[in-house]
């Protein structure tokens, strides 16, 4: 069985509005240290972690350890119905699927109970290692929870920088920069009010400041807040809950890359450059397509395959090359060889004198069929003399 009785019923009902529109579903566990929550947002961005130890209620019981779902926004309906004195009482039998919430007014003449079915949610539980902070700054949370909203109206980001000359928050838009420095202070009446920075190096990282405003609405747990920061890490957002507990935001930095004086996300950069290469390759393709040639000009080929490289043809202006030397191929049909001129075009091998037709005969094997045609002509002319006489 699970038992737990809060006389200050209001921290958590300010927990829960805190929580409500950052988390929509958790589990709740509980165990012989206190009541306890970690959970993620949808965007899996920011992490949540909830204490309220055992020492802290004015009754605690948990005979094993129990985990409890709830849809954090119905949970948050429930404890709207009890005044902001009323002590709450939270109990679960074990191998029950509901909870009971009953809300005493401070006179105990008014007692209220309310059922809630609970939920099977599939989590897992993140292990937090206690880690060193490169800075930690301390200030009243109403004034963070003011930056926020403040910056919020004119960008969406905020660039968050820890030096020995104080904290410094930044942020620019479509309407302008804004920049606000924070410096040490405690000296101030009011301790509350004071503002304590502990760095051991500088520290700047970049953060969304939606969330930072989702944060900020833990204000009213506590007059604190600490801000925990380390390069590379996530920061740390912590409201005290009366000194029993705390409520601790997680956020991951933003990585982004310097250009123009300004923040840009890396994957813009790198897209642009993907897209201008695309293009680049596409030209060298369409100039050496051979079928460029053969539809632009469809005889040029013809003319010039004896004389000039098919290669060069291809990738220089056909245009160019008829213009230059349109009877090129004319003109040299008797110098080049004849093989070659067989072999790119036969119809202007048949027009070669008789002396190269058998220079090439010859060196195509066909020198005995010549040695006859000879010697048949010269037996024809002797015979041809001899009648004359």
């Amino acid at each position: 069985m699970f038992e737990l009785r809060l006389l200050q019923g209001s921290l958590l009902k300010k927990v829960l509005e805190s929580l409500k529109d950052l988390v929509t579903e958790a589990n709740f566990d509980c165990s012989a240290s206190g009541f306890s929550l970690q959970a993620m947002d949808s965007s899996h961005v920011a992490l949540v972690a909830f204490l309220l130890r055992s020492e802290g209620f004015e009754h605690y019981r948990c005979d094993r350890n129990l985990t409890m779902g709830m849809n954090l926004g119905n949970m948050a309906k429930m404890l709207k119905c009890a005044g902001n004195d009323d002590i709450v009482t939270i109990k679960a039998d074990d191998g029950t699927d509901t909870v009971t919430f009953m809300f005493e007014s401070p006179s105990q003449d008014k007692i209220a109970d309310f059922e809630m079915k609970l939920m099977d949610i599939d989590s897992e539980h993140l292990g937090i290692p206690e880690t060193d902070s490169d800075a930690i700054v301390r200030m009243a949370s109403a004034e963070f929870a003011r930056i926020c909203k403040d910056l919020s109206s004119i960008g969406d980001t905020v660039v968050i920088s820890v030096t020995k000359e104080g904290v410094r928050f930044s942020t620019r838009g479509d309407i302008g920069i804004a920049n606000i420095i924070w410096r040490q202070n405690s000296s101030v009446d009011n301790p509350e009010d004071a503002t304590i920075i502990e760095m051991e190096q500088p520290v700047t990282q970049t953060f969304a400041l939606r969330y930072l405003n989702a944060f900020a609405k833990a204000t009213p747990l506590s007059s604190q807040v600490t801000v925990n920061m380390s390069a590379d890490q996530p920061i740390v957002v912590e409201y005290k809950v009366a000194e029993v507990g705390y409520l601790r935001f997680y956020l991951a930095p933003k990585i982004e890359e310097e250009e123009d004086g300004g923040a840009a996300p890396a994957p813009v950069q790198n897209t642009t450059k993907l897209e201008s290469k695309a293009k680049v390759g596409k030209k060298p393709e369409e100039k050496t397509e051979p079928i460029l040639v053969e539809e632009t000009r469809p005889n040029l080929g013809k003319k010039l395959k004896a004389d000039v490289d098919p290669i060069v043809v291809e990738e220089s202006d056909p245009i160019l090359v008829e213009k230059t030397k349109p009877n090129v191929g004319k003109k040299l049909k008797a110098e080049v060889d004849p093989i070659v001129v067989e072999e790119c075009d036969p119809v202007v091998g048949e027009r070669k004198p008789k002396a190269q037709i058998e220079h090439k005969a010859k060196t195509n094997g066909e020198v005995d069929f010549l040695m006859e045609t000879k010697h048949e002509t010269e037996a024809k002319a002797e015979s041809e003399a001899m009648d004359v006489e």
